[in-house]
């Protein structure tokens, strides 16, 4: 299985959160590969600068490095995702995830997350 990290599934990954249910992390482990969008990084950029991720025990700078550690691959942004927003419907207004949903259409994955609206899309997800 590939699997798309939604970003609260990567930090919860990254901080060793138990918010990340045990049935998530061994589908992380034992996936074929393992992806981290951009959009993922710039979401955490702007929740720190607006005082929204406080509490979180790294910063953005090290993302990348981490996510390499991780052995998950980084998921560059492309033309294609980003055209493929404007076919999303609008059952929510989160850009961030648009483009998550986006992505994972468009690359056949699975993304990991908690958020019971991706379904909607037409997304697959795991949790």
């Amino acid at each position: 299985m590939r699997l798309l990290l939604d970003t609260h599934a990567l930090l919860w990954w990254l901080l060793d959160d138990p918010a990340l249910p045990g049935s998530a992390r061994r589908a992380i482990e034992k996936a074929e590969a393992v992806y981290v969008s951009s959009a993922s990084i710039w979401e955490v950029a702007i929740k720190q600068r607006l005082g929204k991720l406080p509490e979180l025990a790294l910063s953005v700078a090290e993302l990348p490095a981490l996510i390499v550690q991780c052995r998950f691959a980084p998921l560059p942004i492309t033309d294609r995702h980003a055209a493929a927003v404007a076919q999303s419907p609008a059952h929510h207004r989160d850009p961030f995830d648009h483009m998550l949903i986006a992505q994972a259409q468009i690359e056949k994955l699975v993304v990991v997350t908690s958020d019971e609206r991706f379904p909607a899309y037409g997304t697959k997800t795991r949790w």
